[in-house]
């Protein structure tokens, strides 16, 4: 059992930079994929950006040039580093992590990009 704690989340202005963390704790955390979704008023759950096992990235085509992925192993820590942020960035961000079946879920931490 995994548990996922996201931080990093707040109120900023378009053009603007935040990141985000995820502390995860319970489980080998190098042996998980990492990903952040992303969930706007009204819409569906989207994924954001996902890190493999071995730092191989992908991202959303709404993100991809502005957002980046990482992870820090020792820490057990995975980070969504946002720059140039839009106001149609406005979500809740969730962070998740995979391994084999198993997935695991974070509990959210909202980012609002509004002037």
């Amino acid at each position: 059992q995994v548990q996922l704690v996201e931080s990093g989340g707040g109120l900023v202005q378009p053009g603007g930079s935040l990141r985000l963390s995820c502390a995860a704790s319970g489980g080998s955390f190098s042996r998980h994929r990492m990903s952040w979704y992303r969930q706007a008023p009204g819409k569906q759950r989207e994924l954001v950006a996902t890190i493999t096992t071995v730092g191989i990235t992908n991202y959303a085509d709404s993100v991809r040039g502005r957002f980046t992925i990482s992870r820090d192993n020792g820490k057990n820590t995975v980070y969504l580093q946002m720059n140039s942020l839009k106001p149609e960035d406005t979500a809740v961000y969730y962070c998740k992590a995979d391994l084999l079946s198993l997935n695991f879920w974070g509990q959210g931490t909202q980012v609002t990009v509004s002037s």
